[in-house]
């Protein structure tokens, strides 16, 4: 893993001498500190346990977006100028190059949530909440933005351009999201499937009220090999061709 490790550092200082990465990390991260004040803050008053559950309520879905626009351009981007060959001609294996540019963007999107801290610990001026619980909703964040990254990857590596990638990409976010409205209306045994596979809902409610199922982990871990493996796959099919 020696080479996805070489890959991953220069991809981050990609993302780091980029101003487009930085721009748009500062635009999700004004708008997730506007709803924090709005929606948690600005609500009357509340306990502080649920201020903090509706800080991480809203940090999930800047998270997902946030992962998305970090992720299209890791394959698409080098496909669109020609440097993909490059990697193809190196002495690097596919999984690898999956592997260096999702370790990448994991990191920019865990510098950028590390940002968002100062949020949660505006509660303890005026109330109190619990360390564990603050340790275990960025711990869901993480595995949800790890999800959300594995996806927009895939999207990025089935797609001729960027711009596909980042529709193919919120596209299957989109409809894993939507899953638990789809099993409200079916029934038993279906439901109970499309309920536990939708990305975000019953999975990160347990993170945002500070309670850790492993089952959750279980989840997010699975789906986010599951389209690592689904890009990596991917790249060898085309490699070949």
């Amino acid at each position: 893993m020696r080479n996805a490790f070489l890959l991953a550092g220069r991809e981050l200082a990609a993302y780091l001498r980029s101003p487009l990465g930085y721009i748009v990390v500062s635009v999700l991260l004004l708008i997730d500190g506007l709803l924090f004040y709005v929606r948690a803050l600005g609500s009357g008053a509340r306990l502080s346990a649920d201020v903090l559950q509706e800080f991480f309520n809203n940090t999930s879905g800047v998270t997902m977006i946030l992962a998305i626009a970090l992720s299209f351009r890791l394959i698409a981007g080098e496909r669109e100028h020609g440097t993909l060959v490059l990697l193809n001609t190196a002495p690097i294996q596919d999984r690898e190059i999956v592997a260096g540019k999702f370790l990448s963007a994991l990191g920019f999107l865990a510098a950028a949530m590390a940002i968002t801290v100062y949020m949660p610990l505006l509660i303890f001026v005026n109330g109190k909440v619990s360390t564990g619980h603050i340790l275990v909703g960025y711990l869901g964040i993480m595995l949800l933005g790890s999800a959300s990254l594995a996806i927009g990857l895939f999207a990025s590596a089935v797609s001729k351009s960027q711009v596909i990638a980042v529709v193919i990409g919120a596209a299957i976010v989109g409809v894993m999201l939507v899953l638990w409205l789809a099993a409200r209306v079916t029934d038993p045994p279906l439901n109970t499937l499309l309920s536990s596979l939708a990305l975000h809902h019953e999975r990160q409610k347990s993170f945002m009220t500070g309670v850790l199922k492993l089952e959750n982990v279980v989840f997010y871990l699975a789906v986010t090999y599951f389209f690592l493996l689904a890009a990596t796959k991917t790249l060898e099919a085309r490699r070949w061709r």
